[in-house]
């Protein structure tokens, strides 16, 4: 479960930035590498309560 976490992390990290350079949309960008590091299981994760 970890493993899929880290790379659904990622992918919304990654989405993130692709947003924030690409499309220049910097609301979406922030929202989904913020989402991003709250799923992922090496930082503050929402399912570790």
């Amino acid at each position: 479960m970890a493993t899929l976490l880290w790379i659904l992390a990622v992918v919304l990290v990654i989405a993130g930035v692709y947003v924030l350079l690409a499309r220049r949309d910097i609301l979406w960008g922030i929202v989904l590498i913020v989402v991003g590091l709250l799923i992922g299981p090496g930082g503050v994760s929402i399912f570790n309560v």
